[in-house]
């Protein structure tokens, strides 16, 4: 029987997973995916992810394709849903052609993250706290500035010899901050992202917003290339995939980051 291909565009909260990737010994979102798909259909199915996320990293945004053998005579979209915990929405299945794939076409991926400054229950889950924070936004704005200059971003990943190659092409990089003055959004994008690239630019600008790391040591880690002897990625309940580009779908996230961030009015720091 032949089969015919899918993209499954989804998002989730991943508070709950060690992740997306399937692991043997963990809960994953792949895992739980997979898990349900074959459940409904009665037959094994495998998934493959645009990506891979960290243990408690989110996406507003993402996408996985599966192979099926049979068009199902049933809402597989309300079913998946039904079957699927909460934490876990799929919006749409959109049949694609057979050799269109979700990862390896994926031109572009934009992630967001986001920072508070105090102590509040209901965003430690999807945001990172940063208490009593003087920030120096000018310094900010001059290192985020160098993240489009520079190809090459082997000191900002987490097993550089593992990848062919660490080079990434940022097409932008800003920092936003709320009316209030008291939450921050990191948003990058780029062609790729290597493991832990965006924690570990965070956790550095962070630093530089303290006052602790000056420019100019952050652009030598870019000239040098060499991964810092310090590992200091912010953590990753503030971190979305929040955006995902296809030469052929581009469409926008049927999710804007959960109520407690829709209704924020963010500003771009010039």
């Amino acid at each position: 029987m032949t089969s015919s291909r899918y993209f499954f565009h989804l998002a989730f909260l991943g508070t709950n997973y060690h992740g997306w990737q399937r692991q043997g010994n963990a809960n994953s979102i792949q895992q739980v995916i997979e898990t349900a798909l074959s459940e409904i259909l009665k037959e094994p199915v495998s998934i493959m992810g645009c990506g891979r996320t960290d243990t408690g990293v989110h996406a507003s945004q993402f996408y996985f394709h599966a192979d099926l053998d049979a068009r199902w005579e049933f809402d597989l979209l309300f079913r998946l849903n039904k079957v699927l915990p909460p934490d876990l929405a799929v919006y749409e299945i959109l049949p694609m052609l057979p050799n269109q794939h979700a990862r390896f076409d994926a031109i572009q991926r934009q992630y967001d993250f986001f920072i508070h400054t105090y102590k509040d229950p209901f965003l430690n889950s999807v945001s990172t706290l940063v208490e009593n924070q003087t920030w120096n936004f000018d310094k900010m704005k001059q290192a985020i500035a160098l993240l489009t200059r520079y190809d090459d971003y082997r000191a900002f990943c987490k097993t550089p010899d593992g990848y062919e190659h660490t080079n990434c092409k940022v097409s932008s990089a800003n920092l936003f901050i709320n009316e209030n003055g008291d939450r921050l959004r990191f948003q990058i994008s780029a062609d790729r992202f290597l493991g832990r690239m965006v924690r570990l630019l965070m956790g550095k600008l962070i630093k530089i917003g303290a006052g602790t790391l000056s420019v100019e040591e952050f652009e030598s880690y870019f000239i040098e290339k060499i991964t810092p002897k310090e590992w200091d990625p912010a953590y990753p309940q503030g971190l979305f995939l929040s955006k995902v580009n296809y030469p052929y779908l581009q469409q926008p996230a049927h999710t804007n980051f959960g109520a407690i961030h829709l209704y924020e009015n963010w500003k771009m720091i010039e």
